[in-house]
Formats: structure tokens, sequence, C-alpha cells
């Protein structure tokens, strides 16, 4: 990979690591990926950015509840997932990583169940290498790393991938479990997608480090920085870690510099923090963009394959949707389901005032 000033966040200039650069043009060794599996991660990448479009219209109407838009970050998502190996490892995701749960078997359809809160949303797949969404900021690194542990202790094959913002970074979960991952040596690759906001934050009033990736090196393990909008140097950063990783190295935290395009959630407004400067910038290092740029001057991409891909993609959507559609709403009184395996008195009273109230309705 090629490395050279291309991020700056907040107050710093800090040099990543590129293999695309924002004109779509090779900067750095290409990492070796077979044709049918870049058609694939680019069409995982555009079923992101169309399934924004959709799901921010299906909140705006009341049938979601927040949701968190990637556009923009869908380089740093499909790039660590497709380094990864599905049959042996594992993803641990807070809850903007919708692309890497598709790609380890969630269906489209219990994705938007979770988004409205539905029971059915909570189904993962059957394998068990899937983790259920955490909204609880860093509160997922910790599991990630007892995972990773249990692997170890196990002498079982796999390694851990966990992904978060800039913003779970700076929350003492992020610290306690990067501290416990370098004490115990074990296989977990980390992945901050840093966007350089935490919700309406920018990151120079998050932290006065340079860098997440510097971080590491307090836990006594690699830290690299990537650009973020180039799904090349993710994949091959995160190839490379999980390589470490199953040689019995340990963990590596990777800090993969995005550019986020919109807002954090449906629940805030970007115009009213973000710069205008910030938003052409955004649009100048489009990931998909790019990536799309580079395959067209290959012979891997063209009109009739960006048309099949837009349909592919809709229709992806749209059969989601009738599911979503289709699937009964469940009994209010459920949200007393799973919440502890013994209810307490104090919940059991809850739960019969709801029922009394419900039947007053």
């Amino acid at each position: 990979m090629k490395t050279g000033t291309v991020s700056p966040i907040g107050r710093h200039e800090l040099k990543v690591s590129q293999v695309l650069n924002e004109s779509g043009e090779l900067v750095g060794e290409l990492p070796g990926i077979a044709d049918d599996r870049l058609a694939d991660m680019f069409r995982l990448m555009c079923l992101g950015r169309r399934l924004d479009q959709k799901a921010i219209a299906l909140q705006r109407r009341g049938k979601l509840g927040t949701y968190p838009p990637l556009s923009g970050q869908e380089a740093a998502s499909v790039g660590s997932a497709f380094a990864m190996n599905l049959d042996i490892d594992y993803f641990v995701p807070q809850y903007r990583e919708q692309l890497a749960m598709f790609h380890w078997g969630l269906p489209l359809s219990t994705y938007l169940l979770n988004r409205m809160g539905h029971p059915a949303g909570a189904d993962l797949p059957a394998n068990g290498r899937l983790w259920p969404q955490q909204v609880a900021l860093a509160a997922h690194l910790p599991h990630a790393v007892g995972q990773a542990w249990g692997l170890q202790l196990q002498g079982k094959p796999g390694v851990v991938l966990t992904q978060f913002g800039d913003g779970a970074s700076n929350e003492g979960d992020f610290h306690e479990a990067l501290n416990i991952a370098g004490v115990h040596n074990v296989p977990v690759v980390f992945v901050c997608q840093n966007n350089g906001w935490a919700i309406s934050i920018p990151w120079e009033k998050q932290s006065a480090a340079t860098s997440v990736a510097q971080r590491a090196a307090g836990y006594g393990f690699p830290g690299v920085t990537v650009d973020g909008n180039d799904v090349f140097a993710v994949y091959a950063a995160v190839a490379q870690a999980r390589a470490r990783a199953e040689r019995g190295e340990g963990p590596t935290l990777i800090e993969a510099r995005c550019t986020r395009m919109g807002a954090h959630s449906t629940a805030d407004d970007p115009t009213r923090y973000v710069p205008a400067d910030y938003v052409a910038e955004a649009e100048r290092r489009d990931p998909i963009k790019r990536f799309r740029i580079w395959l067209a001057s290959r012979g891997l991409w063209d009109d009739d394959r960006e048309q099949l891909c837009i349909q592919w993609c809709d229709e992806q959507i749209e059969e989601a949707v009738r599911a979503f559609d289709a699937t009964p709403r469940p009994d209010p009184e459920t949200i007393f389901d799973h919440v502890v395996a013994h209810p307490d008195l104090r919940l059991r009273r809850q739960r019969d005032e709801f029922r009394k109230m419900q039947e007053k309705l």
C-alpha cells in the first residue's frame, strides 16, 4: 500500500495507507481478489447506498424506528468483511454494520424487522458466527474479545472481527477491551470506522489524540491507519491483521478513515453542524464512485452491468420490504419477553399493569 497524506480530520493531518485514490487510480499494491468477488463487493456496497434511501423513506413513514445510514462508509464495512473467512470467523457488530451482517448471512428482511423493534428481527443465522447488533456504544467490544479469548482457550480455529465508530473509541469499554485483548494476545481484529463525527461532535472535541490507531501501542499490539473510503486498502489491512491473528500473534487495531455522507442517524440534522466544505469533500472521496471507475478501467464494469446491479439491489430491497410488511405485528406484551430468564416481582407487576392498560384500549 502507498502511504500519503489524504485524510485531515480535526486539527491533525495524518498519513494513511491507500491503494485506490479518489480518482479511481491504483497507487498501491492490489490485494489478490478474484474478479467475481470484486463484483460481489461492489454490488454489496451499492446495496447499502440504495438501502439507505429506502430505509430513510420507511422511517419517515413511521414504519421503521431510528435508522443509521452508512453512506460513505461502504468500503470500510465491505472491505473488512470480505477479508475474513466466513467458515470459521465471527463478526460482532455495533449498529451501523448492516452490510457486514448481510455478508455473514443475515436476511435483509430480518434487519428491517430489527429496525422496527420486532422480536423476529433478533433472529440470527444458525451457525452462530454473527452476533446481535449492539446499540450501547462500545459495549460489544468486550464481547468480541471474550469470543476471541474463548476460541483461544478452546484451541478452536477462527478470528473475530468487530467494527465500531470513533465515538465508541472514546468510551471506557473500548479501552478495557483492548487492554484485555493485548494482555491475552487474543485473535481479534478491531476496525474503527472513523468518520470524524460522534453524532455532531467533531473528532477534535472527542480526543486530543492524532488518531485512534496510535492508541494500540499503549496496549501492546499494532495499530494501522488506512483510507476507509478505499475498499482495497481496508481489505488489505484486515487480511494482514487476520493472518497475524491466525498465526497466534494477537490483535490488531485498524482505523479506517471514512467520510460520512449525510446524517449520523434519522434522529439528527447534519446541516446544523456539518460545514459545507465537508459535504464537498465527502462527495470527492465517495468510495463507490472510485471503485466503479477502477472496475470500468479494468473492463469489469459497464453501463449494462450497472443497470443489472441497480435492478438486483432494488429487487433485494423490495423483496425484503414485502416480507417485512407480511410479518404479523407482535403482541405488545412481548416487550416483556426475553428481558431476563426469571422475571422478578417488579417486572411481573409491570407486565400485569401493562396488560390491564391494553385491555382498556
